[in-house]
């Protein structure tokens, strides 16, 4: 299994992807630290991927 983020506008268009996880541990526990640089990166929300299979998302960066 490889876990990935992709980086998405409010718009939901794709405009990266992060590094691959071995877990989805390690790749929620990553985003959870990442996040404020992310969104100075111009990134409004992400989604998770187990290789090409979408788990959840979108997920906004932003606070409610």
């Amino acid at each position: 299994m490889t876990w990935t983020w992709a980086y998405e506008t409010s718009a939901g268009d794709v405009i990266g992807r992060s590094e691959v996880f071995e877990s989805r541990s390690d790749a929620e526990s990553w985003v959870g630290e990442a996040f404020g640089d992310l969104l100075e990166d111009g990134v409004d929300q992400v989604r998770l991927f187990d290789g090409e299979a979408e788990v959840y998302g979108p997920m906004s960066l932003h606070p409610e």
